[in-house]
């Protein structure tokens, strides 16, 4: 019975995450801040996949309005043994105008916990304090505890989705999201 309970708490703690991460997948909260960090997504053979093209695009959008001086690029090789994430992203920025001096890239992550470590240690050997995370939104949520939870300020924006996604998609990235969420309460890095 006691099981039986606990499965139910956590459960029922499961979807409310799955809520919290819905509800912040949507909220652009973007303002100034010391640098806007791009998560990685696919790369193919040096260049960017879609995804990452979008998110990268939607970095650019913000660093354009000034809404920082730096773009931080994460993302390690993936499976791609000469390219990273991170400068796929950083080559992309570069050829669009971005600065070589403005552009920070982190690409050892293997993982989002890992990317999120060396950008938070990069901020940090910077001085920087506060940043706009882009990806896509029903990853920010967890994104953005992750970065909280190293004393740092963080803003969410949402890359811009092409075509309306299935809902049951949906409720299925969200709920995938709220369980690597509740791992990393657990101290299990994903």
């Amino acid at each position: 019975m006691l099981l039986l309970i606990a499965f139910v708490l956590l459960l029922g703690y499961l979807f409310y995450v799955a809520g919290q991460i819905q509800a912040q997948s949507v909220t652009d909260d973007a303002r100034p801040a010391d640098v806007i960090i791009v998560m990685g997504a696919a790369e193919y053979r040096g260049h960017p996949s879609p995804v990452l093209a979008g998110r990268l695009d939607h970095a650019l959008v913000l660093y354009l309005k000034g809404m920082a001086p730096y773009i931080l690029t994460t993302g390690g090789a993936g499976g791609d043994p000469q390219f990273t994430e991170a400068d796929v992203g950083r080559v992309y920025l570069s050829r669009r105008g971005v600065g070589s001096n403005a552009i920070l890239t982190e690409n050892r992550g293997a993982t989002t916990s890992e990317s999120l470590d060396g950008a938070a240690e990069t901020m940090r050997q910077l001085n920087l304090h506060s940043c706009i995370v882009v990806s896509d939104g029903y990853h920010i949520y967890r994104v953005k505890r992750f970065l909280q939870a190293r004393g740092i300020v963080v803003y969410g924006s949402p890359r811009p989705r092409g075509g309306a996604p299935e809902s049951s998609e949906l409720h299925w990235l969200y709920f995938k999201q709220a369980v690597g969420f509740i791992l990393w309460q657990l101290g299990i890095e994903v």
